[in-house]
């Protein structure tokens, strides 16, 4: 069984920043791909970042230059660097993995989300 547990949520000020951090234990063989999401209230989940097993990132264009997406393979960690946060980046933030486990299957896994609330 393989779980995804995200912190570092909460409230914060317009122009403060937040650092998310998501861990991924269990039967993990190997994690390829990981990232960032998040619903904002009343709309649909929308990617926010994604990072590679080798570090190429990509991120959505509302949060390029203000969010960085990094992991550290090592402890089976994804991070998210929330800087000059807006109101508009209010939302539940999920954490999204590509695991393949011990025995081998390959399954997109989540995190359970955490909330961030940014005030104007």
């Amino acid at each position: 069984q393989v779980q995804l547990v995200e912190s570092g949520g909460g409230l914060v000020q317009a122009g403060g920043s937040l650092r998310l951090s998501c861990a991924a234990s269990g039967s993990i063989f190997r994690i390829n791909a990981m990232g960032w999401y998040r619903q904002p209230p009343g709309k649909q989940r929308e990617l926010v970042a994604t990072i590679t097993t080798g570090g190429t990132t990509s991120y959505t264009d509302s949060v390029k230059g203000r969010f960085t997406i990094s992991r550290d393979n090592a402890k089976n960690t994804v991070y998210l660097q929330m800087n000059s946060l807006k109101p508009e980046d209010t939302a539940v933030y999920y954490c999204n993995a590509d695991i393949i486990t011990i025995s081998r299957y390959e399954l997109d896994y989540w995190g359970q989300g955490t909330q961030v609330t940014v005030s104007s």
